[in-house]
């Protein structure tokens, strides 16, 4: 059976964003669906700890990914690591060695990166990219990068932001068509 997984960004939370939003969606579709909330903080967050998260969900070929801005590079991280085969990969405002945005995001982001992101196509034929023109955070070139670099379809939404409820999304309707 198919199943789909939400994941948050740095300092984030399973509650926030469109997340929910689009849980209840896929809920209601009578879809399988974990949102884990992912452990945030300096010294908190890292690959090892989101790594234990991810161990507790049943990850397989049937599987979508949604990743929303570190969470992207963590799961390709995490399934070139494990040799994971999923179904398909939905980023959104995903990137990859970046550093600049602040000190805490640095230190929680680092363990995240890796040189060799675009081996994740052997785990997956079927990656799609949403950034947008306007990233407060990450640049919008440093987005384009790595979509260029994982995607099948990218897809630019203009004046989006971080594509989060401070940018206004507590729905995500585009993302809806990836699906």
């Amino acid at each position: 059976m198919n199943n789909y997984i939400i994941l948050h960004g740095s300092f984030g939370s399973k509650d926030g964003n469109w997340f929910p939003w689009l849980k209840d969606i896929l809920l209601k579709e009578g879809k399988n669906v974990d949102v884990p909330q992912m452990p945030i903080g300096v010294g908190i967050q890292n690959y090892d700890s989101w790594s234990k998260e991810m161990d507790k969900l049943n990850i397989d070929d049937t599987t979508t990914i949604i990743a929303h801005s570190i969470a992207p590079v963590f799961v390709c991280k995490y399934l070139i690591d494990k040799k994971i085969n999923v179904k398909k990969l939905i980023f959104v405002c995903g990137f990859n060695n970046y550093l600049g945005i602040d000190p805490d995001f640095d230190a929680v982001n680092c363990s995240m990166f890796l040189d060799n992101y675009t081996d994740v196509k052997k785990y997956c034929n079927n990656i799609i990219c949403y950034y947008s023109d306007n990233d407060p955070y990450v640049k919008y070139d440093v987005e384009k990068e790595f979509a260029n670099g994982v995607a099948n379809k990218q897809f630019i939404v203009e004046s989006g932001g971080h594509i989060n409820s401070e940018s206004g999304y507590t729905e995500f309707s585009d993302i809806l068509k990836s699906l």
